[in-house]
């Protein structure tokens, strides 16, 4: 039976389409069957005409104010309807928090199956298989199901997004009752920490992994958390890199220790932590341990600057290791940084 392959995209707050939904139309252009688009926010048909060369026979939406928010109750009904709409067999999503959160309940009231945090997708003409990481990413699998329709939301970096040129489309604007029950739910607005206090960015294109060595005496035999402290941040701020930490860093105020004042455990990266996706990663006052370096598994090229010569990274676990002073280091990469 020939597959219906529904692309299921969300727009950002401006409208645009976010690169990792990007990323999805790509896997869902890589599948051969009949293809449609699918569309929910308040205003689609510019993320529509963005995407208009994409080859879609189709493209849907659902618009309006109720659907500008992430909220369970709008966002199931608006994708209910479209995958309704376009009688999908395979559906293939973005893994964003409000697919994540949304997209199982649709599977349930469709009869059909949701499969989250997809790394893969490969079809050889008659059947079709995911691949997702189990385990703390050490385990591999590869799925397959018969039940249709079939929910797939994909993983942020596992393949490149899809580029090409915007086109005028026919937009169908599918149309969803509003009852109370659905708005129960008043979204009053988003808190967020301003960007200069920001850590955490997964679209960044580098990963900088701070370790427990930034805390420690150094060679003048003291301990400079405070100057530490500075270099990263003004680093992060220029760089707009994203901020990582080995356990042991994060672990150390709950010893007693000085520890950096902007990490938490959200920023823990390796086996009890995150493994991010980014396409670069530098490792600094890191000693390179199993444990930790799980995490950098994606990173497509890794580098750690360590005083060390025989640490774990210089042990094949790094592209590039720099025996160096971090402190020096960054003190001069942020000084040509700012020339720039």
């Amino acid at each position: 039976m020939a597959e219906t392959i529904l692309f299921l995209g969300h727009t950002e707050a401006a409208g645009e389409l976010s690169r990792i939904t990007l990323e999805a139309l790509g896997a869902a252009k890589s599948l051969a069957g009949e293809r449609v688009v699918g569309l929910v926010g308040r205003e689609t048909l510019h993320a529509a005409e963005s995407i208009g060369s994409c080859g879609a026979s189709r493209f849907l939406a659902v618009t309006g104010e109720p659907f500008s928010v992430s909220r369970y109750a709008t966002d199931c009904a608006a994708a209910e309807a479209i995958c309704r709409a376009a009688g999908a067999t395979i559906v293939i999503a973005p893994h964003t928090s409000r697919w994540a959160r949304s997209l199982p309940g649709v599977a349930q009231r469709l009869g059909g199956r949701a499969d989250t945090h997809i790394t893969g997708i490969t079809s050889n003409g008659s059947s079709l298989q995911v691949a997702r990481w189990f385990y703390r990413q050490r385990m591999e699998a590869l799925l397959g199901r018969a039940q249709r329709p079939w929910i797939l939301l994909l993983e942020s970096g596992c393949r490149a997004a899809w580029q090409g040129d915007t086109a005028p489309v026919t937009l169908e604007n599918i149309e969803v009752e509003i009852t109370p029950a659905l708005v129960r739910t008043t979204v009053t607005g988003k808190q967020a920490p301003r960007s200069e206090l920001q850590t955490i960015r997964p679209d960044a294109a580098l990963l900088f992994v701070a370790g427990a060595g930034w805390t420690k005496k150094q060679k003048d035999g003291a301990m400079h958390v405070g100057q530490a402290a500075e270099l990263i941040s003004r680093f992060l701020e220029v760089s707009q890199a994203s901020l990582g930490s080995s356990k042991s860093l994060v672990d150390l105020s709950g010893e007693g220790h000085a520890v950096l004042p902007f990490l938490s455990h959200l920023n823990q990266v390796g086996q009890t932590g995150s493994t991010p996706r980014h396409p670069k990663g530098l490792a600094t006052c890191c000693h390179g341990e199993e444990p930790h370096v799980v995490g950098w598994r994606f990173i497509q090229e890794r580098r750690a600057v360590n005083l060390d010569p025989n640490c774990g990274w210089a042990r094949g676990k790094a592209d590039v290791l720099y025996v160096a002073d971090a402190f020096e280091v960054m003190a001069r990469v942020n000084a040509l940084l700012e020339e720039r």
